[in-house]
């Protein structure tokens, strides 16, 4: 069945939106894109052929809002949708919606989307279709009495996750039992915000276990096939950090199992389009369904550079009513790739959301693969994920693609705001990954342990010569702490006063693009630096380091107990006091939510709540005040 369509509104924004419009403008229609109003600069509404606003920020007001949606392809004439990943593209609702407003919907059927996104009800059908599953409560009974006795029938660890749940939101783990309420709490709530349904299911923990997925595509006329698995084992908090393809503990054997489950899963529900059948794999090499996600995923280009096909592509061709462009036989494996995902997001401090404005970001010189959604001078938002790009290298084996990989992110930092790229860089040599050892929980057990790569490095001995001769160097620069003397600078907490400029490091040059050519102890190298104010942020060997000089005079400020203050911008998620109320130190007293993640404010002494100055849903910005006490004397 024949279903044209001349243009693609995409429903959804930053990398995603711009990698879709990039493969529709190639195969010659026109694209429309959404944006909210803390993106109506980005690319990906400049790179559009047309553009309609949504609404403010916040999801919930703007991309999550399926009426403008709709109204927005009305307006501008599109007639397909195009659900990218996160947002709507995953919501029954929407894909049905699109479909009664005569558009084509490019992606799977919305009964396959509601089978599959009720996580319960899909490990059903699993296991009727005979794909192998993980121990776990099904159930439709969700009151807390059940709950507890399920989990102890199945036993610690456990994961908590909602039936409607996706891309790590709504999943807990727990392993003692003084854990499982709150966790119980805190998944249904967040379930409820992100999919509006609460209901949890419980799965026992597979114990060392690694994840890998396999990709699936299958067309409206029966035809159905894999393109090969891809592994996500690398990730903190249950979101993914680093996937590559093929999975190097995969071999054909296990590749053609998990092959034909993965089809099989697809063909249970009816599917049409990609979609992805996720598994975890025991230490035995025994897999188990965890869910299907209905939609492309964000790991998607490591299977693109490894059968030299384009999914988009793929999606729009099943979409118009084609069959396949190939059968199994035909898809063909070359070399490996891996991904890894930039996140706007501090390793070193729990992986805290950071949020603001781009100084420098010229990936094109990476000299490989990268996805992304950013421009010089935008803004980082706090009102969506925290992951801004994707660098991807494909290499003739694993190892050639992981010296390419490092290469290239030590190669394009972003300058502005923190970025997990030295973690990346560090992870991508360490010898668990490189010896594949990793399992899904590893990260998080070392931040647990404090593991060295997950504290943050100190600035080396060069990066602070070099700064103070940049400062000393740079005309229009004339910081208060220039003298013959020296110059004052700090950097992570850590305050020096330098002779400016050194007597051991000198600048060469230092271009508009923020380039540094230097030289100390004989040798030449580069650098990046730029300006922002009164702080100079400096690339250097992989790591950004950002140096102030302190005003002159200037006493050290002690923080102020009796303060509550939002760690980062974002959205005020609970406020669990008000004014009167007695507390206690460590008592919790409001929770701030950035990217996907909550921050809980507690209180550092006991005292008595004198004002609260934020109420739920309320934006905030980064250091306002919350919550204020009186002390207790």
């Amino acid at each position: 069945m024949s279903r044209g369509f001349g243009t693609v509104l995409v429903a959804n924004r930053g990398e995603i939106a711009c990698r879709v419009q990039r493969t529709a403008r190639r195969l010659g229609y026109r694209t429309v894109a959404v944006y909210s109003d803390a993106d109506a600069a980005a690319p990906h509404v400049h790179q559009a052929d047309l553009a309609v606003r949504l609404g403010p920020g916040p999801a919930s007001e703007s991309y999550l809002n399926v009426a403008a949606v709709l109204d927005a392809a009305a307006r501008a004439g599109a007639d397909a949708v195009h659900p990218g990943y996160g947002f709507l593209s995953e919501r029954t609702d929407f894909a049905a919606a699109v479909e009664a407003a005569g558009l084509v919907f490019i992606g799977p059927p919305a009964e396959a989307i509601r089978a599959m996104g009720d996580k319960a009800g899909a490990k059903r059908r699993m296991l009727a279709a005979g794909v192998p599953c993980a121990p776990g409560y099904l159930g439709d009974e969700q009151d807390e009495a059940r709950l507890n006795a399920e989990a102890e029938r199945l036993g610690l660890p456990l994961l908590v996750k909602a039936v409607a749940g996706g891309g790590g939101r709504g999943m807990r783990l727990v392993r003692r039992a003084d854990e499982l309420a709150a966790a119980l709490d805190s998944a249904r709530r967040e379930a409820e915000s992100a999919f509006g349904d609460g209901r949890l299911m419980l799965e026992r923990l597979i114990a060392g276990a690694r994840h890998v997925e396999v990709q699936v595509f299958a067309d409206a006329h029966g035809n159905a096939v894999h393109l090969g698995e891809r592994d996500c084992t690398a990730q903190r908090r249950r979101q993914k950090v680093v996937e590559e393809a093929p999975s190097p503990i995969v071999g054909a054997e296990m590749r053609a199992a998990m092959g034909r489950d993965a089809v099989a899963a697809a063909l249970a529900v009816g599917y049409r389009g990609a979609g992805t059948v996720e598994f975890v794999v025991d230490g035995e090499g025994q897999h188990f369904f965890l869910e299907m996600n209905t939609r492309l995923q964000v790991e998607h280009p490591v299977t693109e550079a490894i059968t030299g096909l384009d999914l988009v592509e793929w999606q729009l061709r099943v979409a118009a009513g084609e069959a396949l462009p190939l059968t199994q036989q035909q898809i063909r494996f070359d070399g490996h790739a891996v991904e890894a995902r930039l996140y706007a997001e501090d390793p070193y401090a729990g992986w805290t959301p950071q949020t603001g404005r781009v100084l420098h970001w010229r990936p094109e010189d990476a000299g490989l693969r990268v996805d992304h959604g950013l421009a010089e001078g935008g803004e980082v938002p706090p009102y969506y994920d925290a992951m801004v790009a994707k660098f991807v290298a494909h290499g003739r084996d694993r190892a050639d693609a992981l010296r390419r990989l490092r290469r290239a992110l030590a190669d394009s930092p972003l300058l502005g705001l923190r970025t997990n790229a030295g973690f990346l860089r560090a992870l991508l040599a360490h010898p668990d990954f490189v010896t594949a050892r990793l399992t899904t929980t590893r990260l998080d057990e070392w931040a647990e342990r404090g593991e060295p790569m997950l504290q943050r490095p100190a600035p080396p001995e060069a990066a602070w010569s070099l700064a103070a001769a940049l400062l000393a160097s740079h005309a229009g620069w004339r910081p208060a702490g220039l003298a013959s003397s020296g110059l004052t600078l700090a950097c992570d907490g850590e305050r020096r006063t330098l002779r400016a400029p050194p007597a051991d490091c000198s600048v060469l040059g230092w271009s508009d693009d923020g380039r540094v050519r230097w030289a100390a102890e004989g040798l030449q190298r580069d650098a990046l630096a730029r300006r922002d104010g009164a702080s100079l942020h400096l690339a250097l060997d992989g790591e950004v380091f950002v140096f102030t000089e302190p005003t002159a005079g200037a006493r050290d400020v002690v923080e102020d107990a009796s303060r509550a203050c939002a760690p980062v911008a974002g959205v005020v998620a609970q406020v669990l006091v008000a004014p009167g109320d007695r507390v206690q130190a460590g008592q919790r007293l409001a929770c701030v939510e950035a990217m996907k993640m909550e921050m809980w404010l507690e209180a550092r002494v006991a005292g008595r709540v004198r004002a609260v100055h934020a109420a739920a849903k309320d934006p905030v910005a980064a250091g306002a005040l919350l919550v204020e006490l009186e002390l207790d004397r």
